[in-house]
């Protein structure tokens, strides 16, 4: 658990570095120097954002008070007492940290071997008093084990903690690792004992979804187990917590709702072009399984310190579900290697025969960009993978992620787009080449031919997270593109017909109210035209709109398609489209009390309908967003590949095997 605080530290003081968050004392306090990755440094500036918010709004509503103080339990190595200091915000507030005895007796030494922390606080030699390791003026830094209450009540006394005085209590993921018996002791007792008083906390929340098990079992392996997530899996249950403990006003946000309603548009634009980004999910998934909680008592008025600065429309309250659809491994795909990954592409190229290229996951025991392409063909009812040889292993393929490939017959696929790293240009287009008598009804190798297209629609191909769909207009085939990002552009919203097979661009006329930018959006073809649902949006704000892309005589017509209730705003998921019915599988939204499932919308009717995945038979956590997913019609089953990500610090999950989904109940039943 001490050690949680020193890599805490660390990860601050690289956000500071690369400009999200401005400190300039972290890094004398880190000790080591690390950089991280962009998700981290979005995470961690989240965190700073909500903390500093509360303790800015405390000492801005008792500034006219006489004295108050703040208790920073937990505090490790943190510099908030120095960057406050700094801001000349601590005129009449004393501020107390508490850490392990050897945590604090470490921070006590380096302020005072750091001259321009030490000048800061201006030491008066109280320290060596039992647990008292630093004291100055308007600082104290206490040596205490916070799960001792008695010890800690009677050491906060001995430093001059007054209970008579506004006092702001501060727990930076710091309760959830004593046991909640003891937790619970503390924010009680500091309801009890402070008349006037104000509880910030910032932790862990939603354990039993498949982000919550992957984040569970790293906090485990690091013996560091997240307690209070047992009796506390959800704000409510947290807020009820507070509430039951002594605490008269309680509000609570996860960090999706504060980031989307706490802070202005401009800064939030600020932090996301600070460093090339592109883990969305992974993001919008941290900031779900993390909250905010502000709890006072005996504040006059009576306030919160969690107020929206900005009125956004934002609901996120539970999704209502129709039903379930059962999840099971492909039996006879379990085992099978090289379909461990994500961002990849599987596309049917002939009813028995599954292509899957590029994407991130595992390839010879390594986590890399993944080169070879995977060939699934069907036997006698069961599915199995064929092994491919390229005929030449070839630098035109580029380990590329995010990309689209599409059939335009029996033998010829193409590769749209997709990217190396999110500071790339994107890459180009690629022509697939299968044999003939590429049925796979032998167990021979199959030699799959990569050709370079002429350099026609090199624009319309500089794109990732975008869509590409198989369309036929006045007898001729063409690819529909539609969307995505680029290097340049973190969303677009243009389209380009590439007639087929040469990929010139064709000038076709499009009339009607233009869909908003978006990726990692999905895209079908139906009735002649093409259906546009979910993505991410301008502001990486998940989309709920449907559009078609309805084929008039000469040209074609943006309408939008209502649904009832209206689709939760998604993004990151596949569709499919079959008897006249939409179905949008997995995703990322910002409903955190489910993650998305299977998603019905009747094209004729509108009606919207959403079915959770029963995972019982499943034994590792399904996550469903990255993935790719191919139609049975005659089964009615979805064979799903892949699918994961990097999951914060926690580590990267990939789904370890393909899954089928039986939908024959929920496609019946309508």
């Amino acid at each position: 658990v001490q050690g949680t605080g020193g890599s805490s530290a660390v990860s601050k003081c690289s956000a500071a570095a690369r400009g999200y968050i401005q400190d300039r004392f972290q890094r004398l306090l880190a000790g080591r120097r690390r950089r991280r990755a962009p998700l981290i440094h979005r995470g961690y500036y989240i965190r700073a954002r909500a903390v500093d918010r509360c303790v800015q709004d405390f000492l801005l509503k008792t500034q006219s008070l006489p004295r108050t103080q703040i208790l920073s339990l937990g505090a490790g190595f943190d510099s908030l007492y120095f960057r406050l200091k700094d801001m000349g915000l601590l005129h009449h507030t004393v501020v107390y940290e508490v850490d392990f005895p050897n945590v604090a007796c470490q921070k006590a030494a380096l302020i005072k071997g750091v001259k321009e922390l030490s000048a800061l606080v201006g030491d008066t030699g109280g320290e060596g008093l039992g647990a008292i390791t630093f004291s100055g003026d308007d600082y104290k830094l206490l040596g205490v084990d916070l799960s001792e209450l008695s010890e800690l009540e009677r050491t906060l006394e001995e430093a001059g903690l007054n209970n008579e005085i506004p006092t702001l209590f501060i727990a930076e993921v710091v309760l959830t690792y004593m046991e909640t018996t003891r937790s619970d002791a503390l924010i009680q007792w500091a309801a009890e004992h402070f008349p006037q008083a104000c509880f910030l906390l910032y932790e862990q929340v939603h354990p039993e979804d498949p982000f919550g098990r992957v984040m569970q079992q790293h906090f485990r392996q690091l013996s560091t187990a997240l307690r209070s997530l047992a009796l506390y899996p959800d704000c409510q249950a947290q807020q009820r917590r507070f509430l039951g403990k002594g605490w008269t006003e309680c509000s609570v946000m996860d960090m999706n709702e504060f980031f989307t309603c706490c802070i202005p548009e401009d800064e939030q634009r600020r932090v996301q072009t600070l460093e090339p980004f592109d883990e969305y999910e992974e993001w919008h998934l941290k900031c779900s399984h993390y909250f905010v909680l502000a709890a006072s008592k005996g504040m006059e008025p009576s306030w919160t310190l969690l107020s929206p600065s900005v009125t956004v429309p934002y609901q996120a309250g539970p999704v209502g579900m129709a039903g379930s659809v059962p999840a099971a491994v492909c039996a006879k795909l379990s085992g099978i290697s090289g379909l461990r990954r994500y961002g990849h592409h599987s596309v049917l190229i002939k009813p028995n025969m599954i292509v899957t290229t590029g994407g991130f996951g595992e390839e010879d025991g390594q986590h890399c960009r993944v080169r070879n392409v995977h060939l699934l063909s069907k036997h006698a009812g069961h599915w199995e993978a064929v092994c491919v040889t390229q005929s030449v292993p070839d630098k035109r393929w580029g380990e590329r992620l995010y990309h689209t490939v599409s059939c335009l017959s029996d033998t010829l696929a193409l590769v749209v787009g997709g990217r190396t790293s999110p500071s790339s240009t994107g890459l180009g287009m690629l022509w697939l080449k299968f044999p003939e008598t590429c049925d796979a009804s032998g167990p021979d190798d199959i030699a799959v031919e990569l050709v370079s297209p002429q350099p026609a629609a090199e624009a319309a191909a500089l794109r990732w997270r975008h869509s590409t769909t198989e369309i036929t207009f006045k007898g001729e085939q063409y690819l529909f593109v539609y969307g995505g990002r680029s290097a340049l552009e973190p969303v677009l919203g243009d389209w380009h017909f590439l007639h087929a097979p040469e990929l010139s661009c064709t000038a076709i006329a499009v009339e009607g109210p233009v869909p908003e930018s978006r990726h990692s959006h999905s895209a079908c073809r139906w009735e002649g035209g093409v259906l546009i649902a979910g993505g991410l949006g301008a502001a990486e704000q998940p989309l709920g709109s449907v559009f078609l892309l309805r084929e008039l005589e000469h040209g074609f017509q943006w309408q939008t398609i209502e649904t009832h209730p209206p689709l939760v705003p998604r993004y990151s998921h596949t569709a499919h489209v079959h008897e006249g019915k939409l179905l949008l599988v997995g995703g990322v939204w910002f409903h955190a009390s489910s993650v998305p499932g299977v998603t019905v919308i009747d094209l004729m009717t509108g009606l919207c309908l959403n079915y959770m995945i029963n995972v019982e038979h499943l034994e590792w956590p399904l996550m469903l967003h990255n993935h790719s997913s191919v139609f049975l019609p005659d089964e009615k089953e979805l064979l799903v590949i892949g699918g994961g990500g990097n999951c914060f610090s926690f580590g990267t999950h990939l789904n370890p095997e393909p899954v089928l989904l039986s939908l024959s109940s929920i496609l019946t039943s309508h």
